[in-house]
């Protein structure tokens, strides 16, 4: 089924004050989907767990008590203490097909990553968490692809910056959790919160 109707990005942005990481995906999946009103909020996508294995050793820790949905509130604690800012690459979208799939997803309007950085003054590496997001931002910022798992720099508002590209937290994506865990792991201790 084609779909022909834009749709707006339904989160504000979460910049929490000094944040020094900003992660990017690229668009939520649509409302019925979600188990809370947050980035990553659909059971089948594992963002929280490969957050809870990194700091936590437990897939579980950002599940609700029910193990019905996510804690927002305590994933919004996590998020500010570690000075992590989530937003997505994507402000307007279409969605091709009537699901979340990235590759069906056309960009109308992107972030404004200028603004959004310079908001974030404290902002020292950018990470994007599939490959939807990677090649948005890549046609905003001087910046060449990096290899999955790994970073480039580049120089943008006078500022060096690091682009991250992880494996994507959709188990679309065909890497078992721990593996993806890993490579996230690797990322937050060279940017110093592990």
């Amino acid at each position: 089924m084609e779909n022909s109707l834009s749709e707006i990005h339904p989160l504000e942005p979460f910049f929490p004050k000094g944040a020094g990481i900003l992660m990017l995906g690229s668009f939520p999946p649509q409302k019925a989907r979600w188990s809370m009103d947050f980035y990553y909020p659909n059971l089948q996508n594992d963002m929280w767990r490969i957050m809870g294995i990194v700091f936590y050793g437990n897939k579980e820790y950002f599940l609700s008590e029910t193990k019905k949905a996510f804690d927002k509130e305590r994933i919004c604690a996590f998020l500010t203490e570690k000075g992590i800012a989530l937003s997505d690459t994507a402000v307007e979208i279409v969605r091709r097909k009537g699901n979340a799939s990235d590759q069906y997803l056309e960009v109308i309007k992107p972030l404004d990553i200028e603004k959004a950085l310079q908001f974030l003054s404290s902002c020292r590496a950018i990470v994007t968490t599939g490959q939807k997001a990677t090649d948005t931002l890549l046609e905003l910022l001087p910046v060449v692809a990096p290899k999955v798992g790994e970073y480039a720099e580049f120089d943008y508002l006078a500022r060096r910056l690091r682009l991250y590209r992880m494996p994507s937290s959709s188990r679309a994506y065909p890497k078992p959790l721990e593996e993806k865990a890993a490579v996230y792991g690797q990322m937050f201790k060279e940017l110093g919160l592990l």
